[in-house]
């Protein structure tokens, strides 16, 4: 590269770093790249180069410093300002019905009343907060207890759909806010991250969920860069130079900054809507990239959220829709034992390996002796089974018109198979006394 003076490199370097960013949000949230990627590669390259000739120019939002920082020995905690709670979830449609019940008698209105709701796809995935200040990345921690998270700041900024800055326009930037989402992987990459995984004979990760929430808390960041996660914006924490009325507003705002926002997502006039949407989105769950476990279901009028409050683990203004668990018939070939840390002894069934809800499962735990007592199943059966809050593989019925004689029973082990020492009943549970 030729040589030019510090005033033009710091024009050309702001130059590039705002086009790479346009390019970047073309790519990775709208999906319409407008430029190739070898186009793209020689912007980087011809940054990258002018920041090695002035390094006083490195600021710590430019797009070269996504990644290369070197491992930490291990997360900080960060003190959530506002707690990130969890969401109190609704099993059904009904129990979507008495939410919207519960709102109005809070608020002391007829139970004929037309609240306004949001509602939008709940991704399964690992909730984490992302601040920035005058519109420049800051810091990212996870959702941790709610409380207190981990930092994440150096793995969250490797994810490409994070922006280094948020993107002006109409309205303008806070002077620092929150961003709330979820870091999610396409159930693609999941699939290939698990071949990869085994080729190197390490072992594979259980779902998307848990391969995203791995991928975001590794010590070395360049890992986490190799992993293709993705955030999913959902919400504010804190704000300040910027008030919002409605929840939709905040979701439509965070669009306009440069996130990826819910799709579809809907803004409902009564819960009927709500619940519309909810049957909706459990129909078309297997069509989406991501893992969905259900909708979640907010009150949009933001004045309503401070009267209806919270309690210690969840808002009373918004609820997590989740859909029911994903079944599937298979046979159980055997049944092996887990000992846990406390000695106690799990039985676990090994399975004709089928697919539940885009996951191979090839095991599933049968919890105690009690339980395989009460679903009297036995090796040979053909049975149900289903994810369970769809990530833990459950055996929740036995098959038994189909029985051929020849299944077996399932006896508790006298010895425990690890250490081969004494093993005695405790309740339900069979403990090793080593």
């Amino acid at each position: 590269m030729k040589k030019i003076s510090k005033e033009e490199a710091k024009k050309r370097i702001e130059e590039l770093r705002e086009e790479i960013n346009y390019h970047n949000y073309r790519y990775y949230i709208l999906d319409q790249p407008v430029i190739s990627d070898a186009e793209y590669d020689e912007l980087m390259r011809e940054l990258k180069e002018l920041e090695e000739m002035y390094p006083e120019f490195i600021t710590p939002d430019s797009p070269t410093q996504r990644v290369g920082a070197p491992p930490q020995e291990e997360f900080g905690t960060v003190i959530h300002e506002i707690p990130m709670l969890s969401l109190q979830d609704a099993r059904n449609e009904d129990e979507l019905r008495e939410f919207d019940r519960r709102v109005k008698r809070a608020l002391g209105l007829p139970l004929t009343t037309n609240i306004q709701y949001t509602a939008e796809p709940k991704f399964d995935g690992l909730s984490c907060e992302l601040t920035y200040e005058n519109g420049i990345y800051k810091t990212a921690a996870t959702r941790g207890d709610g409380v207190r998270g981990e930092d994440v700041t150096l793995n969250a900024k490797t994810i490409r759909s994070v922006p280094m800055r948020l993107i002006k326009g109409e309205n303008p930037i806070p002077l620092r806010v929150q961003i709330r989402g979820e870091v999610i992987m396409k159930k693609s990459d999941f699939e290939k991250l698990n071949q990869e995984l085994a080729k190197r004979g390490e072992k594979t990760v259980a779902n998307p969920r848990n391969a995203a929430s791995g991928s975001l808390r590794q010590l070395d960041p360049n890992i986490t860069a190799e992993r293709k996660l993705d955030f999913i914006a959902w919400g504010i924490g804190v704000v300040e130079g910027v008030k919002f009325k409605t929840q939709w507003e905040i979701l439509n705002q965070i669009e306009k900054w440069g996130f990826k926002v819910s799709n579809p997502r809907k803004l409902c006039e009564n819960i009927e809507e709500a619940v519309k949407f909810y049957r909706e989105m459990e129909e078309k769950r297997d069509s989406f990239e991501y893992e969905l476990d259900g909708i979640v279901v907010k009150v949009n009028d933001l004045s309503l959220w401070d009267k209806l409050g919270t309690t210690a683990r969840s808002p009373r203004y918004a609820i997590a829709g989740k859909f029911k668990p994903r079944q599937k018939t298979t046979v159980i070939k055997d049944v092996v034992f887990q000992v846990g840390r406390t000695g106690t002894i799990t039985p676990v069934a090994i399975l004709e390996p089928v697919e539940v809800g885009g996951v191979v499962v090839s095991r599933a735990t049968l919890h105690n002796f009690d339980e395989i007592k009460r679903l009297d199943v036995k090796i040979g059966d053909k049975v149900i089974v289903q994810r369970a809050g769809d990530v833990i593989p459950d055996i929740v019925q036995v098959i038994k018109d189909v029985r051929t004689g020849k299944e077996r029973d399932i006896s508790p082990p006298s010895t425990c198979p690890v250490c081969g020492a004494k093993v005695v009943k405790e309740g339900a549970y069979y403990k090793c006394i080593n």
